[in-house]
């Protein structure tokens, strides 16, 4: 084919054609190499991210200490009602007993009790909700997207360098 391209002169024009409906199919259909490359780019910058969350850092015997009693309450809570249940199987008549006296603890106690628990777990969420990764909305399904809020400010700012228009437009005034 190649020989009858250069008597026939027609191999521009193949390639252009080809060229162009490549183009017309990517309208249509996603580039499914495009978005196995990104996908790995965004699972990329994932991992370096986890990676550097969880590097270890010095830290005195203070923080240990701190850190360890951090990470008491929920399994202490599982172990506990664990425990209930073996406790009332070994000594029901204990258990019994013992259940009889909470029966007497005065119901703002058990407010006061839940409104602790709720306050310390809902502590800790508002604590993950803030620190949260910052998903982009050009990520798709299944693509991470996972930046940091430095990361993703740093990216807005080096695209708007990137475009002289949106920098002439942000300069007249306009909001972004």
């Amino acid at each position: 084919m190649g020989v009858m391209d250069r008597f026939l002169g027609a191999g521009a024009a193949v390639a252009t054609v080809t060229n162009a409906a490549t183009g017309m199919a990517g309208l249509f259909r996603e580039n499914a190499t495009r978005r196995m490359e990104l996908d790995e780019e965004a699972y990329a910058r994932a991992i370096t991210q986890y990676g550097a969350e969880f590097s270890i850092q010095p830290c005195n015997w203070f923080d240990s200490l701190m850190n360890g009693l951090n990470r008491l309450p929920r399994p202490l809570m599982t172990l506990g009602t664990v425990g209930l249940f073996v406790y009332a199987m070994a000594d029901p008549e204990g258990f019994g007993l013992r259940m009889q006296g909470l029966n007497l603890v005065p119901e703002p106690l058990w407010w006061l009790l839940g409104a602790v628990i709720s306050f310390y777990f809902g502590a800790r969420e508002a604590h993950y909700f803030r620190t949260r990764p910052i998903i982009p909305a050009s990520a798709g399904p299944g693509q991470m997207g996972v930046k940091p809020l430095a990361t993703a400010q740093a990216d807005r700012a080096e695209s708007v360098a990137d475009n002289p228009a949106l920098s002439d437009w942000l300069a007249a005034g306009g909001t972004r």
